[in-house]
């Protein structure tokens, strides 16, 4: 999918297993199909939004909406990039980046999801690996926050790895319960220390308006690739 108007269609994220991409309606029914095949144990919500407890014939058509309003709410000051994230050419997840006021903070939030079946892989820490060099080395980001359950010992060692430090413990409702939720930073020293991951941006300047930034705002260049 291309438009000379959206260029974000044109942006891409490459690891040595991944590609991340905006999802085209090809990728995003493909979603649709393994979010209700499955993305975590039915006892369990990992998500701060139970929206994987609604029934299938509901789920498929709320992820699709989901990706529409984030592409039709999108601005400058307040923006989400949910990518689809391939592995040899088969959808398997997603992961997002989510800035508000990123130009003058330069800060940014990360969320994803995998499908079942592909997690235990490293897989999670390689797509989130991705938009963390696209904020960090593209974007000139200087934080970015996540979070996860207390006990969701999965996502806290994808952060552990990726150089994130707690940042505060809250209570929220999970489901119909009270639970500890755990909140993470990751600095861009940290983040410099502990990336390992290479990755490749294609198609990153003309979007840089739609970020809220120019060519000239002084942030890093874009390295091809990070160290190995």
């Amino acid at each position: 999918m291309r438009s000379r108007h959206w260029p974000l269609f044109g942006l891409r994220l490459v690891t040595p297993r991944l590609e991340l991409r905006l999802p085209t309606s090809e990728d995003l029914d493909a979603l649709a199909d393994l979010a209700v095949e499955g993305v975590h144990d039915p006892g369990y919500m990992p998500f701060g939004v139970p929206w994987t407890d609604q029934p299938p014939q509901r789920l498929a058509p709320a992820l699709l909406q989901y990706h529409w309003s984030a592409w039709g709410a999108w601005r400058p000051d307040d923006w989400r990039l949910e990518l689809a994230v391939l592995r040899d050419d088969v959808v398997i997840g997603t992961q997002g980046v989510h800035g508000r006021d990123f130009a003058l903070t330069r800060e940014v939030a990360t969320g994803s999801w995998l499908g079942r079946r592909f997690q235990g892989r490293g897989i999670g820490t390689e797509m989130r690996a991705a938009v963390l060099h696209l904020a960090f080395a593209g974007l000139g980001a200087v934080a970015a926050h996540s979070a996860a359950w207390a006990d969701n010992a999965a996502s806290l060692a994808v952060s552990r790895k990726l150089g994130y430090r707690p940042n505060g413990v809250e209570r929220q409702k999970r489901r119909d319960e009270a639970a500890l939720h755990q909140r993470l930073l990751l600095d861009r020293e940290s983040w410099e220390r502990h990336r390992t991951v290479p990755v490749e941006i294609y198609g990153l300047e003309p979007c840089l308006p739609l970020f809220g930034l120019q060519d000239d705002d002084g942030f890093p260049p874009v390295p091809s690739r990070t160290p190995t």
